[in-house]
């Protein structure tokens, strides 16, 4: 390669592969932006939504890539795979960075097959297989560890917390020279910004797609023993429901939550610092995330935090300094968070301040992409000194 490491010339053609433009839109651009400043060539691939209109207006070439986010017939994973080694074999890249679950799995094995030999995993959450207890998921498992154990090996391993980490090495399928923590995807800390709490009916808000795996249910439960005792607050739901996953909410139960008086479900929303900025509590009990950004979004907006003590939420929320942990699944617990939160505003403002400083410090998109161009530029090296 002409170029030294983390300088490339514009050649090196690299490939960001996620399941979603949506995600590649919302978690990824600062990064792909990053690259492309530093001379990368950069190519974004992911089924077709409405973000990719949005990837195409910033300038960087967008390819369509479509597969089923939750099919599991081995023959069509089986043609997906071929198809993205064919794509992978036409477009013969440099780097390839895959994120979420398929991405990685299938991304791997395509490079693999097609001789790509610097390729980056970010492993953003262990995902519905890993979190679930049913047979069909333990039926399932140990082909996914399988995946993992053949796709991952020689690749450079993004993990976003240390529980994540720990169990990929517990599991055989990842060596402790490959890997490295980078904490999230980062936040804008100018479009997220500290506003004061708005007078008048507090409100609670958990902004997710709406999953039972991100504690939708206990959350509504919750909701219901405080309203119950006569707390006088709003609890809203923020976001949609995601058909193509397992574990989605039924749009008729969120509207029969609302129909009864519990919460609130405005669905998605596009301007997420304004809605934040009229909430006085965030509360995310998911039961396993990567590093979640919107409580990161939230705590760069000043706002005291609440989730069960899970991987993933454990980063962000600090008992007593930026918020409060529910013991896992304990819908009580959950409920005395929200609770102590609800009656004591000094509190919420010592909090919320607090997490503010906790992002200023290590969650800015800043410092998140300068890690993350770390790795390029190490797969860059060692490439060179070969």
């Amino acid at each position: 390669m002409a170029a030294g490491a983390g300088s490339p010339d514009v050649n090196v053609k690299t490939l960001l592969f996620a399941n979603t433009a949506w995600y590649l839109y919302n978690f990824r651009l600062p990064l792909a932006e990053a690259l492309r400043s530093q001379g990368y060539s950069v190519i974004l691939i992911s089924p077709r939504d409405e973000y990719a209109d949005k990837l195409i207006e910033a300038g960087f070439q967008w390819i369509e890539f479509s597969f089923s986010r939750k099919g599991q017939n081995p023959f069509q994973e089986l043609g997906t795979i071929t198809r993205l080694t064919s794509l992978y074999r036409q477009l013969k890249p440099d780097f390839v960075h895959h994120f979420t679950i398929k991405c990685v799995l299938y991304g791997s094995m395509a490079a693999r097959f097609t001789g790509i030999k610097r390729v980056i995993n970010s492993i953003t959450g262990l995902g519905y297989l890993f979190i679930g207890n049913t047979p069909g998921q333990r039926l399932l498992r140990p082909l996914i560890l399988l995946f993992y154990r053949i796709g991952l090996k020689s690749t450079q391993v993004i993990f976003q917390n240390k529980d994540d980490l720990q169990q990929f090495l517990e599991h055989g399928l990842v060596t402790s020279e490959q890997v490295r923590i980078i904490r999230g995807s980062g936040v804008d800390l100018e479009k997220f910004h500290p506003t004061p709490e708005p007078a008048g009916q507090l409100q609670v808000l958990l902004p997710a797609r709406m999953l039972w795996d991100k504690g939708v249910g206990e959350f509504v439960q919750a909701a219901r023993m405080l309203r119950a005792e006569g707390r006088d607050a709003r609890f809203l739901l923020v976001g949609d429901t995601d058909e193509n996953n397992p574990a989605a909410v039924p749009i008729q139960t969120l509207q029969e939550w609302q129909a009864e008086g519990i919460i609130e479900w405005p669905g998605w929303q596009g301007d997420m610092p304004a809605v934040m900025s009229r909430a006085s509590i965030i509360c995310l009990p998911s039961y396993r995330e990567g590093l979640p950004k919107t409580l990161i979004e939230a705590a760069a907006c000043a706002r005291p935090l609440v989730a069960f003590d899970a991987p993933g939420s454990r980063e962000v929320v600090i008992p007593g300094e930026t918020g409060w942990l529910a013991r896992f699944k304990d819908v009580v617990d959950l409920a005395d968070c929200l609770r102590r939160l609800l009656r004591d505003k000094d509190e919420r403002t010592r909090l919320g301040f607090n997490a503010r400083k906790l992002v200023e410090r290590e969650f800015s998109t800043g410092r998140i992409v300068r890690e993350t161009l770390s790795v390029y530029s190490k797969l860059q090296g060692d490439e060179t000194t070969q």
